[in-house]
């Protein structure tokens, strides 16, 4: 079953490694989508791919990786699309 979820994630995740972790965290879990910083100090993202899988990646923007303080995390639940060849970070 495919899944697609938009997550806003705020708190200190700016400067931490946070994009890089996620795409690596996608890479692994071999979800499709994007991650990029916001101008107001979130980071955003959007995961594709299998259900279980797009779970364990909104999962990880719970906590983040080691560094981040994650204060609030905004989980919207789409249909899946497939409009993404990869997973990257966005500028």
């Amino acid at each position: 079953m495919k899944a697609r979820a938009h997550v806003v994630v705020s708190g200190s995740v700016q400067g931490v490694f946070f994009r890089a972790n996620t795409r690596e965290k996608a890479h692994d879990l071999g979800l499709k989508g994007w991650v990029r910083n916001t101008h107001d100090g979130k980071v955003e993202a959007v995961f594709e791919g299998d259900k279980f899988a797009v779970l364990e990646a909104v999962d990880f923007c719970r906590q983040g990786p080691p560094g981040a303080h994650v204060k609030d995390i905004d989980v919207k639940w789409d249909e899946y699309k497939g409009e993404f060849g990869s997973f990257e970070v966005r500028y």
